[in-house]
C-alpha cells in the first residue's frame, strides 16, 4: 500500500505557470478572475497537468493543460476535452463544466481551459482513512460498485442529449484503436519488446464485433472519480475527458477492468483501485454487475480487458519516454517503462487465461 497524497502541491518547478499572462487572458472571460489567484497543482495527475486557482471566498476553477513536451497525435485534447465539459454536464452531471479554452500557446505554453472546482475524495491506491483505509469491507464494496455503476450510467446518455451526436467516429472504432495504440507503442519505445508486436497482431486477427455504440470515456477508473465525504458510494464528479469519444462501451469496460487485479496478479507501476481490498468486487463480478446494469452482453470482455491492458501499456510507456528523452523532470516516471513492460506481460497471461 502507498501513502496517501494530498489533494493539492506547491507547483513543480518545472510545472509553473505564468500567472501574469493568465490572468490578462482570462480578464473578462470568467466570472471572479479579477483578482491574482493563489494556484497549486493537484497532486495525483500523471499525464495531464491540473492546477488550482484559489481567488479567495471560496471562488475556485481548475485550470488543465497537457503535459510538458511533445505528446502523441491526437492525445491529451485540450479542445476536446473542453467541447465535452461545456455541454456534457447538461446530461450527465458528474461532469464537471468547462468555462473557457484556449489555444494560444503563448499564454502560458500550451492549450488550456478553466472549468467549475467539484469537492470530493479521489481514491487511487490506497482507500483513505475516512473509509476505514482498506480494512472496511462495507466500505471498499461500495468503491467497487460505484465505478460500475456509474459506468453504466454514462453509457445510458444519449448523445444527442448531451449536445455531443457528432462528436467521433463510431464506425471502426474498435480497429482504429488498436493500430492507432500499436501506432503510439512503436512511436514511444525505447527499446524493441517482440511480445508487444505479437500482442498488437492477436489482437487484429481476434477482434469481436462491437454492441451498438455509446458516449465514451477512454480512461474510465476510481482515481479518474471524486465520491462524497459521507458516502464511498456517491459519486461527485468524473474527471480526465480529454478522450471522450463515440464507439464500442465494452472499450471503457476493458480499460477498468484491465486495472480491476485479482489476487494472484502482480499490479504494474500503473495500480490506480485497490481491488484486492476485502469486500471489493472481483473482476468477475465487476463485469456481470455492468452488463446487468447497463443491458449490454459482455460475453467477449475478455479480449477487451486484454486490449485495456495493452493500451495501458501504452500509456505509461508515453509518460516514461518523455522522461527518458528529458521532456519531463517528474521522477514518479523513472520506473513506468519498466512498468510498462510488465504491463506488455500481463496482457500476455490474461490472453492465454
Amino acid at each position: 500500500m502507498s501513502e496517501v497524497l494530498p489533494e493539492t502541491i506547491p507547483v513543480r518547478h518545472d510545472e509553473r505557470i505564468d500567472v501574469g499572462h493568465l490572468m490578462t487572458w482570462l480578464g473578462g472571460r470568467l466570472p471572479g478572475a479579477d483578482t491574482t489567484p493563489q494556484v497549486s497543482q493537484f497532486s495525483r495527475g500523471k499525464a495531464n497537468l491540473t492546477y488550482l486557482l484559489d481567488f479567495g471566498d471560496g471562488n475556485e476553477y481548475v485550470l488543465r493543460r497537457p503535459p510538458l513536451g511533445p505528446v502523441a497525435p491526437g492525445s491529451h485534447d485540450m479542445g476536446r476535452e473542453h467541447r465535452v465539459l461545456s455541454t456534457l454536464w447538461r446530461a450527465f452531471p458528474l461532469a464537471p463544466r468547462s468555462y473557457v479554452f484556449c489555444d494560444d500557446d503563448s499564454v502560458i505554453g500550451a492549450p488550456f481551459f478553466v472549468m467549475e472546482r467539484r469537492h470530493g475524495i479521489v481514491v487511487q491506491n490506497t482507500v483513505p482513512d475516512i473509509f476505514g483505509g482498506g480494512d472496511e469491507p462495507v466500505a471498499n464494496r461500495k468503491l467497487s460498485e460505484v465505478v460500475v455503476d456509474t459506468l453504466a450510467e454514462f453509457h445510458a446518455v444519449a448523445p444527442a442529449e448531451a449536445g455531443l451526436a457528432d462528436l467521433g467516429r463510431p464506425e471502426g472504432f474498435l480497429e482504429r484503436q488498436v493500430t492507432g495504440w500499436a501506432r503510439r507503442w512503436d512511436a514511444a519505445k525505447h527499446e524493441d519488446n517482440p511480445l508487444a508486436d505479437e500482442l498488437s497482431q492477436w489482437l487484429v486477427e481476434t477482434m469481436p464485433p462491437s454492441p451498438p455504440a455509446s458516449l465514451l470515456h477512454n480512461d474510465w477508473r476510481l482515481d479518474n472519480m471524486a465520491v462524497s465525504e459521507e458516502d464511498p458510494g456517491v459519486c461527485v464528479a468524473v474527471y480526465d475527458w480529454d478522450m471522450c469519444t463515440q464507439g464500442d462501451p465494452l472499450a471503457d469496460l476493458g480499460t477498468v477492468m484491465a486495472v480491476w487485479y485479482d489476487d494472484g496478479e502482480m499490479p504494474s507501476a500503473l495500480n490506480p483501485m485497490p481491488t484486492t481490498r476485502p469486500g471489493f468486487m472481483t473482476r468477475a463480478e465487476a463485469i456481470q454487475r455492468y452488463a446487468e446494469r447497463s443491458g449490454v452482453e459482455a460475453a467477449e470482455i475478455g479480449w477487451y480487458v486484454v486490449f485495456g491492458t495493452f493500451k495501458l501499456a501504452g500509456v505509461l510507456q508515453q509518460i516514461y519516454i518523455r522522461w527518458h528523452r528529458g521532456q519531463t523532470k517528474d521522477e514518479r516516471f523513472a520506473r513506468y517503462g519498466e512498468g510498462a513492460a510488465r504491463l506488455i506481460q500481463l496482457a500476455d497471461e490474461r490472453r492465454r487465461n
